[in-house]
Parts: C-alpha cells; structure tokens; sequence
C-alpha cells in the first residue's frame, strides 16, 4: 500500500445525509444544536442541509431557518446540497459557504433518484455552477454510483473521469467521488482515485463512502494511499440510500478518525468530543444506533485490572 499525506480532512455530513432519511423528523432547535455541537470539534467542513422542496424531502423542509440558526466558527466551511437554481437561491438569501451539487453517473439510478435524465441533470449542475460563479460561491460535484450502480452493475471508470473533467473545466472547485451504495471495494476505489489523480489535483477530490458491506474503512484507507486528503462522513454512521437494502449508513466519522489517528494522520478532530455527541444521537433521533467504538472506547483506553490479581500474586 502506499502511503497517503500526514494531514486529510474530513467533512461531516450528518446533519444533511443522515438526518433526510430518519423516519422520525428531528425538530429544528434540535437540528441546530446538533450542528453548534459539531462545530466545535473541528471539521473543516460540515453539510448542513439541502435546499430541495419541502416536498421532497420533509425533514429537511426547515433548511433556511437551521442555516440561519447556526453559530458560525470562522474556521468551519458551512455547504448544503442545491438541487436546482432555486434551492441556489434560498440558500443564497441564507449565505452558506460552498454548494454540493449531485448527480448520477448511472443513468437509471439518476432517473430513479433524481427523476431525470442524465444530461439533464448535467446541464442543472452546469447552470447552477454558472449562477454559483456569479455570487464567487463555490460549487462541488457529487458524483453519485461512481463505483457501482444497484440497477446497472459496474460503472466504466472512463464515465466517471469525463464527468469529472467536464465539471472541472466548468468551474467546479471540487469532485467528491460517491459509493452511494455500498458497493465499492479497496482495489476499485485505488484504481479509481489514481485515475483521477492523473487528470485532477486531489485536493480537490473528496471520498464520499458507504458502510453497506462493511468495507468503508478499508475504502477510506485505499483512497488515502492513492493521495486522497478529503472524506466525508457521517457521526454514529447515520445515513444511508433507499436503493440500498439493509444499507448501514455513511462510513463513521467516529470510527474514520480513530483509524487514521491510530496511524497518526492527524485530522483535526477532537475525537473526545466527537463520542460525546454520538453518545447522544439515539435521542436525537428517536432510535437505537450501534458504534462499536463508542461501546468498546478507543485503542488506548485502558481498565482497571481485576482486583483479585494483587492478591492471588501476592501470596
């Protein structure tokens, strides 16, 4: 394996990947404390909504009112997913720091997810870059089904790169590279990323990785030898796609950083603060969420020895 930089950042992405999929609709102070909390713990970036319809996506509907709720730290980039040039607008009237726009390298899940073509969400994505531009706000494309689509099979690595390019040549200042479902494995996501190293810089790649089959971590691991500096992730592995069955969630944040920090890759985030929040997201959500690092304690967490050992070896 190759050895990757000493620094990545990670972006967390709960509080609009995991939230629009809870059953349970988390109530907007509640949203935004959430948010302040994980504000403090260092991400460098946190996504904090989407501006699509109400319609769309219910849990979400309060987009304007948690952007304008949040304390800002200066050092923190606050994105949200634009959908259209009217989400741009609303979340323009919000001032948010970065868009994410999304589409599908797959043309039937772009249409089962999107309910469009592919080129039309292309020419979406390329209209609202324009407007984004205009505003000096900068845009990053997330690529949906890079490394597998759940109605196609395999995505042509040569699909995935010209989409990338066409983006960056449009003004795009990132590419974020999606394993919407799961479906990546290490040797894929390496080949994948030194592709696309070859052609753009890979600071401005991100990982975006599914937990589904329980290899987001060795995924993570794979893109960091290959140069990838930039992961998303979800606290406590919120999130998932309804065209996943049994999809576990985004690939840990807890868990991500306790990896690279275990390799002393140095993420910027507090990871002691980080566990206390996902102490408490079963509340916030009103379900039970499993974190085998929250349950285990880190590497290095030490126990009391059994108070018979003095006693048995000193006799």
């Amino acid at each position: 394996m190759k050895i990757g930089a000493d620094n990545i950042e990670i972006n967390e992405v709960a509080p609009r990947d995991g939230l629009q999929i809870e059953p349970q609709l988390v109530p907007t102070a509640d949203k935004i404390a959430f948010i302040d909390q994980l504000s403090t713990c260092g991400f460098r970036r946190i996504e904090v909504t989407s501006f699509t319809s109400p319609r769309a996506i219910p849990a979400l509907a309060d987009a304007q009112e948690v952007m304008q709720g949040i304390r800002r730290d200066p050092d923190v980039i606050y994105t949200a997913l634009i959908p259209n040039l009217k989400g741009l607008e609303r979340a323009l009237a919000v001032g948010i720091d970065e868009c994410n726009i999304v589409m599908s390298c797959s043309e039937t899940h772009n249409r089962a997810n999107l309910r469009m073509t592919r080129a039309q969400s292309k020419q979406q994505l390329l209209d609202i870059i324009e407007q984004a531009q205009a505003h000096n706000l900068p845009c990053n494309v997330s690529l949906s089904t890079a490394f597998g689509c759940p109605f196609e099979g395999d995505i042509a690595p040569e699909q995935v790169l010209a989409l990338s390019q066409e983006f960056m040549a449009a003004g795009a200042t990132g590419i974020t590279l999606c394993d919407t479902t799961g479906m990546a494995y290490p040797t894929q996501v390496t080949q994948l990323c030194a592709q696309h190293i070859a052609h753009i810089p890979a600071s401005a790649l991100t990982l975006h990785l599914h937990n589904t089959r329980g290899m987001a971590l060795a995924n993570a691991l794979a893109g960091w030898g290959e140069g990838i500096t930039r992961f998303d992730a979800a606290a406590g592995g919120l999130g998932g796609c309804p065209y996943a069955p049994g999809a576990s969630g985004n690939v840990s944040t807890e868990e991500l950083v306790h990896m690279f920090e275990c390799m002393w890759i140095n993420t910027g985030v507090n990871l002691n603060r980080l566990l206390d929040i996902v102490k408490d997201l079963p509340a916030l959500v009103q379900r039970p969420l499993s974190s085998p690092l929250l349950t285990a304690g880190t590497r290095l967490q030490t126990h009391p020895a059994p108070a018979w050992l003095a006693e048995h070896f000193a006799a």
